[in-house]
């Protein structure tokens, strides 16, 4: 067929569309019913985060109408992003690539501005260029929702052969399916903390790192953190766990690998991950705790949350420990340490809890009591408990290390 710039007389379409799907309001539209636009709690979550939503399907599928309600709805603060403004026709990228480069120009421009809001309407049906996207976002410090058209008709190509803009046949559209069939599965699922909150509970994670550096108590046990246990030397924790974690901090739900970890697509497609995708939740901090290797935070999940946790996280070698303990969000490590480590960290805590000790109380810090749990183990009961804003949704990066200056063991933190 001719992929010319021609368009079919009634390109107006997507307008009347949109006007016919909004009269009677978003809460009528089974089409509309995702909690960015349902939930008022989220919409007030979400003005307080920097959020790319990233729109895919077929053309025709209703990308157009759903990028407009979303801008409707958080108005100020938001930008939208098309290819059809750039007269890209949905296919191959190849013929167009210089207009990708003044689209993804314009984006990155907004993303340099620190826009709240970002949609991209597009039909993003390849991986390569999900992952171009995956990366901006990382550059920026955006979280990614990937959102996809609820119409009856999204992947009819009988139907959207009618309702496209761009003349294209049902053959055309089958060739673009495939790669909107399945879902697209992160490198995990977790809640991801609102920037003020994230900047909040790092605070409280240094004051805790410095007032326990300082304690006498830990100066007893230097010997885990230093080699050879100098008499009388002091260490730094916070450059001992490196600077602070790029991006905003989060609590981990299930690790998925894009879909190749085992029981990545079992939980992705539960009606509770589904429904709760991009959704605010307020989780809870209960404990700050180091270790030799990690620092993080403990969070106590509630019974909503605790429907997203997955039902095999909680184990420690044999030991099988109450759901929801391996709950934490990673606030720094040592050395060449893995973020995940600080899970396996939390739960050999929780075991200890457990068997029936809590540890020896050995005074109080300014923010809570402080327990020695031995082996260079430590955990500060918080006075008063944190709750922290974070949207449910997934990290789509490639997770690469970011390497942070620090001391002695404290060399690199690898946290994303």
């Amino acid at each position: 067929m001719n992929r010319g710039f021609s368009r079919k007389s009634h390109t107006f379409l997507p307008k009347i569309f949109f006007r016919k799907m909004s009269s009677s309001g978003p809460k009528d539209k089974p089409e509309l019913q995702f909690p960015f636009l349902q939930d008022e709690n989220t919409v007030a979550t979400l003005h307080k985060c920097k959020t790319l939503f990233i729109l895919r399907g077929l053309p025709g599928s209703g990308k157009s109408t759903l990028a407009r309600v979303i801008v409707d709805k958080y108005r100020d603060g938001t930008k939208m992003v098309s290819a059809d403004a750039y007269k890209i026709i949905p296919g191959p990228r190849g013929p167009f690539s210089e207009e990708y480069k003044r689209l993804d120009n314009e984006l990155a421009a907004y993303c340099r501005r620190d826009i709240r809001i970002l949609v991209l309407d597009d039909t993003n049906h390849e991986r390569e260029r999900l992952e171009q996207l995956f990366e901006m976002a990382d550059q920026y410090q955006y979280q990614v929702v990937l959102v996809e058209p609820k119409t009856a008709w999204r992947l009819d190509c009988a139907q959207l052969k009618e309702k496209n803009q761009w003349q294209l046949s049902a053959d055309d559209l089958k060739k673009l399916k495939p790669g909107l069939e399945k879902d697209f599965l992160p490198l995990y699922f977790g809640w991801f903390l609102t920037k003020k909150c994230s900047e909040t509970l790092h605070k409280a994670g240094q004051l805790f790192l410095e007032e326990l550096g300082n304690h006498k108590a830990f100066k007893k046990e230097l010997r885990h953190f230093i080699s050879g246990d100098e008499p009388g030397e002091k260490i730094e924790l916070v450059s001992y766990f490196g600077k602070r974690p790029p991006g905003v901090l989060h609590c981990t739900t299930k690790f998925c690998d894009y879909g190749k970890e085992v029981g990545a697509d079992e939980y992705a497609q539960q009606d509770v991950v589904k429904k709760s995708y991009s959704k605010a939740f307020t989780l809870t901090i209960s404990a700050l705790f180091v270790t030799p290797k990690t620092t993080g935070a403990r969070v106590e999940l509630n019974e909503e949350e605790m429907l997203l946790w997955p039902n095999d996280v909680d184990k420690l070698s044999s030991d099988s420990l109450p759901r929801g303990s391996r709950a934490h969000i990673t606030l720094g490590c040592a050395g060449d340490v893995e973020a995940k480590q600080t899970g396996f960290d939390l739960l050999e805590i929780v075991r200890q809890e457990k068997g029936g000790s809590r540890g020896e109380e050995v005074g109080a810090l300014s923010q809570g009591k402080l327990y020695s749990l031995g082996n260079g183990r430590w955990m500060l009961s918080l006075a008063k408990k944190m709750d922290v804003k974070a949207i449910f949704t997934g990290y789509y990066g490639k997770g690469k290390p970011v390497s942070t200056h620090g001391s002695r063991k404290g060399g690199a933190c690898t946290i994303i």
